[in-house]
């Protein structure tokens, strides 16, 4: 199992006792935009997934981590997603669940480490994400990192009536630019 520490965060990998934890975010609404979720998930299917979620992310070409304090108590997650080890990539996506852990470098601290281990241990050129435009706080933290927007895709996602514009952004590994 992975586990990645920081100054004030772990990354950890999913253990059945988050099962509350993860019910509570993968049924809030307000985040199935993030994610493209129309409908909520059942527990059943939820234990299902932690049970499932040690494979090797080169078998299930994801990998979700919790993002924790050094106490264990999950705050978040943080996803690498559409893993593509023959081209060197994957995307990656991050969600503090409450408001009040937003803001405090937490966000920040997880998003170095999955920079660090996706480019030194799983040996990735590039990292991408997409992130909703009116989403100025993710764009600003993806942006200290080193992402870059690279294009804008117009009326991308359709929620609540409203189609929204998507920024499309990348993080190139330096050791692997020739």
């Amino acid at each position: 199992m992975v586990t990645l520490k920081g100054e004030t965060i772990k990354l950890r990998a999913l253990e059945p006792s988050d099962i509350d934890f993860l019910e509570s975010t993968e049924n809030d609404e307000s985040l199935w935009q993030l994610s493209n979720t129309v409908v909520p998930f059942s527990r059943y299917q939820l234990e299902q997934y932690i049970l499932n979620a040690s494979t090797d992310v080169y078998e299930s070409k994801q990998l979700r981590l919790v993002i924790s304090e050094h106490s264990n108590q999950p705050m978040g997650f943080i996803d690498l997603y559409e893993f593509d080890p023959i081209n060197k990539k994957a995307g990656v996506g991050i969600v503090i669940l409450d408001l009040k852990n937003r803001g405090n470098g937490y966000g920040r601290e997880a998003l170095e480490l999955m920079i660090q281990y996706s480019f030194s241990v799983l040996d990735l050129h590039q990292l991408y994400c997409q992130i909703t435009e009116s989403n100025t706080q993710s764009l600003r933290l993806f942006e200290l990192l080193g992402f870059s927007k690279v294009a804008l895709k117009k009326d991308w996602t359709l929620w609540d009536g409203s189609f929204s514009n998507e920024w499309f952004l990348q993080l190139i590994n330096s050791k692997h630019v020739h």
